[in-house]
């Protein structure tokens, strides 16, 4: 994905920021607090936070929270949520925090998003010495017959090369930390998967799908014909075509610590 069009598909969630906090799922708080241990103090900064997916499982395991999200629409839903959390209009780019500001950086889907060369050196800045940055990503279980069914069908745009398991190992960590030169500033990456999952219906599903990037830029008959083959495996299928079932999931996360 070149420039121009990453800089498109970060830019899409506003238009669905509504859609996106009813739809996406939280993550497992054995992640986050894997993703979280050891930081040296309770300060934490959720960085690209969205609707507050993961803000709020923060605040859930009482740390001290300050959310940044670039985008208006995603950032007034996550203040209609979590109004008692501090939100502010920023990006990893340029982050709206003093320098050494936080114990913590952690971002959920979000991190494949930054421009590292500018966002390494920021998140080096508003972290205390021996702080720790992580990401967390839900993955769709494709080890599970019909997810892998799934996965076939959907194409790309809505399970996309971070969504599973398999794709998600073989890329995080070279793809999504500090690069060189403000790698000095971190110590050596980890990488760990803890099992989630998702209560949803046939519906639910196809909506959690339509809330990604790749499918929000798609033209909208192409669009709807992608909703209509994933509408259609599901209705075939017995685990999801009779009411609520459990998507199987896991939260991947990335832990790496600033020296």
């Amino acid at each position: 994905m070149d420039q121009d069009e990453r800089l498109c598909h970060a830019s899409s969630f506003g238009a669905a920021a509504a859609a996106y906090a009813e739809h996406r799922p939280d993550y497992a708080q054995a992640a986050v607090r894997w993703a979280l241990a050891p930081a040296p103090g309770p300060r934490v900064l959720d960085l690209g936070a969205g609707t507050g997916k993961l803000t709020a499982t923060l605040v859930a395991l009482g740390a001290e929270v300050v959310a940044v999200e670039p985008d208006p629409e995603m950032l007034a839903e996550l203040r209609r949520s979590l109004p008692a959390v501090r939100a502010l209009s920023g990006s990893a780019e340029a982050i709206p925090l003093p320098d050494a500001s936080v114990d913590a950086v952690l971002a959920g889907n979000a991190m494949h998003w930054f421009d590292m060369a500018v966002a390494g050196p920021e998140i080096a800045r508003v972290l205390a010495p021996g702080g720790l940055l992580g990401g967390l990503w839900n993955l769709m279980d494709d080890q599970v017959e019909w997810v892998a069914g799934l996965a076939r069908i959907s194409g790309s745009a809505a399970i996309g090369p971070r969504d599973t398991p398999t794709s998600w190992r073989a890329a995080t960590a070279d793809m999504h930390l500090p690069k060189t030169g403000v790698a000095a500033r971190f110590g050596s990456p980890e990488q760990a998967e803890f099992p989630h999952g998702q209560r949803r219906t046939a519906d639910s599903l196809v909506a959690t799908l339509a809330t990604r990037a790749g499918m929000l830029v798609m033209p909208e008959e192409e669009r709807e014909a992608t909703l209509g083959r994933i509408r259609a495996f599901l209705a075939g299928r017995p685990e999801t075509a009779g009411g609520e079932f459990t998507l199987p999931m896991l939260t991947g996360a990335l832990r790496v610590r600033r020296l």
